[in-house]
């Protein structure tokens, strides 16, 4: 069954590539939705996909890229938004 995730990433998660690599591993996936960078230095994810993928991708957001230092996230379900693709943002 699809479902929609919002997810924020916190740490070291920013200017390590972590946003360029969310997409590679969300197409990977074909997961839908988007990823960009927050002022307070988090990562924010809106991520859509059938449960199973939703749980791999959820699973590397715990470590994200190489450089990437993820101290904590957060995933809380939200209603669909039919995304088409997955886009990063800035």
């Amino acid at each position: 069954m699809k479902r929609h995730y919002k997810i924020k990433v916190s740490g070291k998660v920013q200017g390590v590539f972590y946003r360029a690599s969310t997409k590679q591993m969300a197409d990977l996936l074909g997961v839908k939705g988007f990823v960009r960078n927050e002022p307070d230095e988090t990562v924010y994810i809106e991520a859509e996909a059938d449960e199973e993928i939703l749980h791999r991708f959820t699973q590397w957001c715990h470590h994200g890229p190489d450089r990437a230092e993820v101290t904590h996230i957060s995933i809380l379900e939200d209603e669909l938004m039919d995304f088409e693709v997955f886009e990063a943002r800035r």
